[in-house]
């Protein structure tokens, strides 16, 4: 039967052009947590060609029964759906329900790429006459397994390796020997922003840190940010970071760092963390009274959901060796001090 629908689907979406990421956005009207029709969209099949089903569960937590509920569903732009639009004449209190579109898929992308569906939905009775909405972020196409797949360029160097070294596409790179005596080696924990990185194991003269550029990459945890280790080239080196979780949900962060040479520290809101003098250029070691550094910035983000993946920012001046959770802090239970005793 997929075989026979993925057929149909080819000839359905010969004519859709991409099926981009859809902009997302709830509705000014929308109850949100507010309402008490809870929905929820379930995991839509993204292997395409094909027709898949967007599935949409509808709960009336109320003691009261909902009518005239109507629900909109939408997918990517240029995305052939049918229906758009389920009606239902009531739905009992404590009931639930799901409604069903489907959609044809077109081919998968050869990059990783958002696809966006919601659903809005409308009803009389119930907690009132109000509007809920629910939304669901999926990613498809060629994802990186971890941080150290999308290594793109060469970022620390040896003296015996200065000539791979490329960190600000001058041909400079930091200084091993350097990192070395601030216990940044292969392998080595930093610890900083509250959490533990870990330093890339590249061996010298090899990728050791990614550039942004849109890159998406599996990252599974649970925080209350979600903190980057780096340095920029160029002074704008920021941009926003989408944070994707286990429930289809996301969150979006802006970060940013310093100039690895000459920035103030705490530009885009980041921290200091390790200062080298001097650096490797492709004629040797050189700028031995310059201060060359690294830096950490956080994003926040929903420390009850879990993360599944993370989606860099699109701007190549920023330089990212590590990624790592910042744990949600643990508020000691509040002490009473004892009684006194009162005398007899």
């Amino acid at each position: 039967m997929k075989k026979v629908r993925a057929i149909i689907a080819m000839l359905a979406t010969a004519l859709v052009f991409g099926g981009g990421m859809a902009v997302i956005s709830t509705p000014a009207e929308a109850e949100g947590s507010n309402s008490a029709l809870v929905m929820t969209i379930a995991e839509v099949d993204l292997e395409g060609p094909a027709i898949s089903d967007i599935v949409v569960t509808l709960q009336n937590t109320s003691g009261k029964a909902m009518t005239k509920v109507q629900v909109k569903v939408t997918g990517p732009i240029n995305w052939s759906l049918y229906p758009d639009t389920h009606t239902l004449a009531a739905l009992p209190p404590g009931a639930t329900t799901t409604v069903t579109s489907e959609i044809h898929v077109p081919n998968s992308p050869a990059s990783s790429v958002t696809r966006g569906f919601t659903a809005t939905a409308s009803y009389a009775g119930g907690d009132g006459v109000k509007t809920s909405f629910v939304e669901r972020n999926q990613l498809t196409g060629t994802i990186s397994g971890s941080l150290a797949e999308l290594f793109n360029n060469v970022g620390t160097t040896t003296l015996g390796t200065t000539a791979q070294g490329n960190y600000d596409g001058e041909k400079n790179s930091f200084s091993r020997e350097r990192l070395a005596e601030q216990g940044v080696t292969p392998g080595a924990t930093i610890k900083a922003a509250g959490t533990e990185f870990t330093w890339p194991a590249a061996e010298a003269g090899k990728p050791d840190n990614v550039t942004g550029g849109g890159q998406t990459f599996k990252l599974t945890g649970q925080g209350s940010k979600l903190a980057f280790l780096g340095a920029g080239v160029a002074n704008g080196a920021s941009g926003e970071t989408t944070v994707h979780y286990t429930d289809g949900s996301s969150s979006k962060g802006t970060f940013g760092f310093p100039n690895w040479g000459f920035q103030e520290p705490t530009a885009h809101g980041a921290t200091l963390v390790k200062t080298t003098m001097g650096r490797n250029t492709p004629t040797g070691f050189m700028n031995q009274d310059v201060a060359y550094r690294l830096f950490t910035n956080t994003i926040a983000i929903d420390p009850a959901k879990t993360v599944s993946m993370v989606t860099l920012p699109s701007n190549a001046n920023i330089h990212i060796f590590g990624v790592a959770f910042v744990p949600v802090a643990v508020v000691p239970p509040a002490t009473t001090a004892p009684a006194a005793a009162i005398p007899e």
